[in-house]
């Protein structure tokens, strides 16, 4: 049966893939210069993944059951780095668009955008382990 609680394993997905590839997408864009398309792949990716993102967070905090003992524990260190994820993605591309709006896409500051959106990347990856734990070890949603 189809309950609430099966929106957050089905966002989860997207905002891992997303920011994944677009933060790939444009560290090889550094290394290719005369690749446009790698920097706006880059973009158009970091902000649905920004997106992503912010469902995959909604509907773990609102669909979501509360665990207790170490599950709840775990829970609340997937939570934690979630939300840490949040701030970064959610940072990162506000300003990636500003610097896109007045058109510093290629100065210096790009490599200040890629900083945070590796901070980012870095931080859904663990986020993910950290929910992947939870599936495999404690058997949630299964």
């Amino acid at each position: 049966m189809f309950t609430p609680g099966h929106f957050h394993p089905m966002m989860v997905h997207f905002p891992i893939a997303l920011l994944t590839i677009g933060f790939l997408t444009d560290l090889i864009s550094v290394f290719y210069k005369k690749e446009q398309c790698l920097t706006k792949m880059g973009y158009w990716l970091e902000v649905t993944g920004m997106i992503t993102t912010l469902l995959a967070f909604g509907t773990g905090y609102f669909f979501t059951n509360p665990m207790e003992g170490e599950a709840g524990l775990l829970r609340d260190r997937h939570e934690f780095f979630a939300t840490i994820t949040l701030i970064t993605i959610v940072i990162a591309t506000l300003f990636r668009i500003l610097l896109n709006y007045q058109n510093k896409e290629q100065s210096p500051l790009k490599y200040v955008s890629l900083a945070l959106f590796m901070i980012a990347f870095v931080f859904v990856s663990v986020t993910g382990y950290l929910g992947g734990s939870l599936v495999i070890d404690y058997m949630i949603g299964l």
